[in-house]
């Protein structure tokens, strides 16, 4: 088998379980020596246990690659420089950064408490700020000293926060965010040899299995293992990928493919009087695309 990331370093946050840990067997099966990161808490983030990381590193290691567990909070600003660290001091460098880490704290926007907004708006969104900050700039001082840096951030949205699913404006905020960070830190480093993208998953993991994910026959259940969203990831963190930055891609075992973002739709002149304004915006109306369902397609 051809190696994709033979001799890459990457760090993979969230790694002990579900999505997180099919991205750290295959890319150190494709070569990659790898930092696990997780926590280790609950669904909810709560508790901490550096046991599901080191159970992955250890099922690299039997396999033959190379591994070693992190249990820092990426959403800790100075936590997320210390795992940066260590992957560069273990393996003397660092080439990729797989910002999956997450949780989940659904409930009804009349609902949701201020805790269960802050602390996913925090794993999510600072998550992916936080570890993204300390490895781009760890790359652009490289770039700057004039070695040549081929670098690759991969983010995780959703289509909760690119498509909007109710019960989750806390984790579809985060997304969404994650989703334009992409895009705009993608425009930034490209400079440096660092190419940004995102996944956006479709996978029956611990988070997912009682929003629905888990029904159907077994086949369907097959289809919507995490295994199927690593082959893209993988080839995303390979040297392979150099020439895509800046999108978003869906990926499941149902489909592949990239999401299109926002686009200016039908456009008229500026209204000064706002009791005009109705017939103008029905009549943009009418020719405007529908938002898209969950499924990626225009809402009937």
């Amino acid at each position: 088998m051809a190696k994709l990331c033979e001799g890459r370093v990457a760090i993979i946050t969230g790694a002990g379980r579900g999505i997180g840990r099919e991205y750290a067997l295959m890319l150190a099966a494709h070569g990659a020596k790898v930092v696990v990161n997780d926590l280790g808490g609950s669904r909810d983030g709560t508790g901490a246990s550096v046991g599901p990381a080191q159970e992955v590193v250890d099922e690299i290691v039997k396999a033959g690659g190379e591994a070693i567990a992190n249990g820092d909070d990426v959403s800790d600003f100075t936590a997320a420089k210390r795992m940066i660290d260590q992957a560069i001091q273990t393996f003397g460098r660092l080439d990729v950064l797989v910002n999956n880490a997450g949780i989940l704290r659904d409930r009804m926007l009349v609902n949701m408490t201020e805790a269960e907004w802050d602390a996913v708006i925090k794993v999510h969104l600072k998550g992916t700020f936080a570890p993204s900050h300390h490895a781009a700039a760890y790359w652009r001082d490289l770039s700057k000293k004039g070695e040549k840096v081929d670098a690759r951030l991969i983010n995780t949205t959703s289509v909760s926060g690119i498509y909007g699913n109710a019960g989750q404006t806390n984790y579809g905020a985060a997304k969404a965010g994650i989703a334009g960070f992409t895009i705009i830190a993608a425009r930034e480093l490209r400079r440096y040899g660092i190419t940004v993208n995102a996944i956006a998953p479709g996978a029956l993991t611990r988070l997912t299995e009682d929003l629905g994910m888990g029904k159907g026959s077994e086949e369907d259940k097959a289809r919507m293992h995490p295994r199927w969203i690593a082959p893209i990831v993988t080839w995303l963190a390979s040297t392979q990928s150099a020439h895509i930055t800046g999108r978003v891609f869906e990926a499941s075992g149902q489909i592949l493919a990239i999401a299109e973002g926002w686009h200016r739709g039908p456009t008229v002149e500026p209204v000064e009087d706002p009791t005009k304004m109705g017939p103008v915006v029905d009549e943009m109306m009418r020719t405007a695309r529908k938002n898209a369902g969950m499924d990626g397609r225009d809402l009937d």
